[in-house]
């Protein structure tokens, strides 16, 4: 193999054979088990390490094999690899980054220092280096005129943006996350899934306290506008969730309810404001009224409580 495809491409499919079979024996759930596991992270880094290192070794053991030997060997070995398939763009391209001579023109810029045989090549540095170089020299400057000649933001600014950033997402991200819903984000919920839902977590957990028509029972009516605890989405949230009165109201159910599910149960209860239930229970509590909604005419002899 190795006479006949270049390392170019030796290494990438020996590097994606281990990667199939690591994939094929970690189980790493929807995602590649690079990205989930740091330990899978750092034997891939160290496979492609060894296996580019492998490729060196053996390329310099070959350049010193080759200069061991004699002329008409050299020249017979040159003579056979100059055909073999190869690539020659490719070949060219990665010469004039490399900037080396060939092995056959090393003879050219062999320097005359001898330290127990061992000779000095004078090659250039490879232009890739130098172009970085340049590239990271050129950075500097830039930076350097932006962030200390005309002040741009410092990192303290960077950091205060990247938190407003993250905030404002986090809270678009609570407007549409059900699950995360509180008694500060909580809102009315009118879609036909969110009440169907709410209707049968009332069956199963509050008629048996409140009706089936909410008229009432052991609990209060939930069709009048008397509240113990006040009314509207909020108010109804915030007592499903911590409970009723001390000692002799209804028990919290946030220990069994899901936010989400609170929030469309308190939906479909306010459903019953303005239904006749069959057997309504007596007026408990005072009325309550929206602050935010339109304003009505109350009797004298009402009672009104504004939500707070």
């Amino acid at each position: 193999m190795k006479n006949m495809t270049p390392w170019w491409i030796r290494i990438p499919i020996f590097f994606f054979i281990i990667f199939g079979l690591m994939e094929y024996f970690i189980d790493s759930g929807d995602k590649p088990a690079f990205i989930e596991n740091p330990i899978a992270q750092f034997f891939l880094l160290m496979i492609l390490l060894i296996l580019i290192a492998i490729e060196l070794i053996v390329k310099s053991v070959e350049n010193v094999l080759f200069q061991t030997l004699p002329e008409e060997a050299k020249e017979r070995y040159l003579n056979a690899n100059s055909k073999r398939w190869t690539w020659a763009w490719g070949k060219r391209m990665y010469t004039k980054l490399l900037g080396s001579r060939a092995i056959e023109e090393e003879g050219e810029i062999i320097l005359d220092h001898n330290y127990d045989g061992i000779r000095e090549l004078d090659n250039k540095l490879p232009p890739w280096w130098v172009y970085l170089f340049y590239a990271t020299a050129l950075f500097a400057v830039v930076y350097l005129a932006r962030f200390h000649v005309f002040n741009d933001y410092d990192q303290d600014l960077e950091y205060e943006m990247e938190v407003a950033e993250a905030q404002a997402a986090i809270e678009a991200y609570r407007k549409t996350a059900k699950d995360l819903v509180d008694v500060n984000t909580v809102i009315l919920l009118t879609d036909a899934s969110d009440l169907s839902a709410g209707k049968a977590i009332f069956e199963t957990n509050c008629a048996v306290c409140h009706m089936a028509d909410g008229g009432g029972g052991i609990g209060p009516n939930l069709t009048d506008q008397y509240w113990i605890s006040g009314g509207g989405i909020t108010n109804v949230f915030r007592t499903i969730s911590e409970g009723g009165r001390d000692g002799k109201g209804m028990i919290a159910w946030k220990q069994t309810l899901k936010p989400v599910e609170m929030a469309q149960v308190a939906s479909y209860l306010l459903t019953f404001q303005g239904t006749t239930p069959a057997n309504p229970k007596a007026v408990e509590g005072e009325i309550w009224i929206d602050e935010n909604a339109p304003a009505e005419k109350v009797s004298d002899s009402t009672t009104v409580v504004m939500n707070d």
